[in-house]
């Protein structure tokens, strides 16, 4: 168990014994993302998590998308290597203090980011990821009024791309929120032949300034199938790894957060490690438990999420 290489195979043979499935989170370490069943964002890991036939599933991510696997499958295994991956965005919505937002408009539907509380999706009529917001939101007529939680910044730009003018509950992601057109500009002063792709949890000012706006999936999908070589990454560190896999010939150059390391990585994303996915598998803790009403009430903005993304061809 000294190497990298040995634990890996230890956690292979107990994902068997097990009958677990391993699936993972772009911004995961490149080790996990390596080892993992399936690798997605937060749209294709619902899918995943709505089909899995495993008895255990083990979500190397955070909090957040563990408990939307165990929604999704409730008499399952549920096990999340380190209980301290939470979300910044998740956090920024308190169930109690968004009720009481929601209450102000009762005209409204809730449009919800995955990136949030159990209890938040309870109080949600459809839950959206940044790959199909914009399909979901346009799936209601264009009078309904919609209030659109917690991420301000995705839900500013989705008013942008499609004229609307939702409610936004005032939450961020501290990852992306913190990135500059400064940052951005002096990378492109040293690299200028670089395209600038950015997440749309970004703040306007960076995507203003990108040549491509995109969900995880989708700028990876774009730098695979785009004709330049270089590209300045408005995102979280980890999902170069898979960057660098699906178009190795090209070159890629993270936006920092600040000046001290050229790297943007997730704190809580970065908690998960392969001693911490052994150790849960061995001990079968921790374990994600949900009460049956959460479950029953979360998980049904959740499936129309999933309908209307079958129907738009999204999965």
């Amino acid at each position: 168990m000294n190497t990298t290489v040995s634990l890996r195979e230890t956690i292979l043979e107990l994902k068997n014994q097990l009958n677990a499935v391993i699936l993972a989170h772009y911004y995961q370490i490149p080790e996990i993302q390596d080892i993992a069943d399936f690798i997605g964002d937060s749209l294709a890991l619902s899918q995943k998590a709505s089909e899995v036939e495993n008895d255990v599933i083990v979500f190397c991510g955070v909090h957040f998308m563990a408990e939307t696997a165990k929604i999704l499958n409730p008499s399952k295994l549920v096990l999340l290597p380190d209980l301290q991956a939470g979300c910044s965005l998740a956090d920024s919505a308190p169930a109690v203090d968004f009720a009481a937002f929601k209450a102000r408009y009762p005209d409204h539907v809730v449009v919800t980011y995955i990136n949030s509380t159990a209890d938040v999706k309870m109080l949600s009529d459809v839950i959206c990821t940044s790959g199909n917001a914009v399909q979901i939101v346009e799936s209601f007529p264009r009078d309904q009024k919609i209030i659109f939680a917690p991420d301000r910044n995705l839900g500013s730009w989705i008013n942008k791309v499609t004229g609307r003018e939702m409610v936004l509950w005032n939450g961020a992601c501290h990852v992306h929120d913190l990135l500059t057109t400064e940052a951005i500009l002096k990378m492109r002063l040293n690299n200028p032949d670089a395209k600038v792709i950015a997440h749309p949890e970004c703040n306007d000012a960076v995507l203003q300034v990108a040549d491509y706006i995109g969900s995880t999936n989708g700028m990876i999908q774009y730098v695979k199938s785009d004709s330049h070589m270089l590209y300045i990454v408005a995102s979280e560190t980890g999902i170069i790894h898979q960057m660098q896999k699906e178009a190795p010939l090209k070159k890629f150059l993270v936006v920092p957060a600040n000046e001290t390391c050229s790297c943007n990585d997730c704190p809580y994303m970065k908690l998960n490690t392969l001693e911490k996915l052994y150790n849960c598998m061995v001990q079968q803790v921790p374990r994600i438990e949900l009460a049956d009403d959460v479950v029953a009430r979360a998980s049904r903005p959740i499936q129309r999420m999933l309908e209307i993304s079958r129907s738009a061809g999204l999965v």
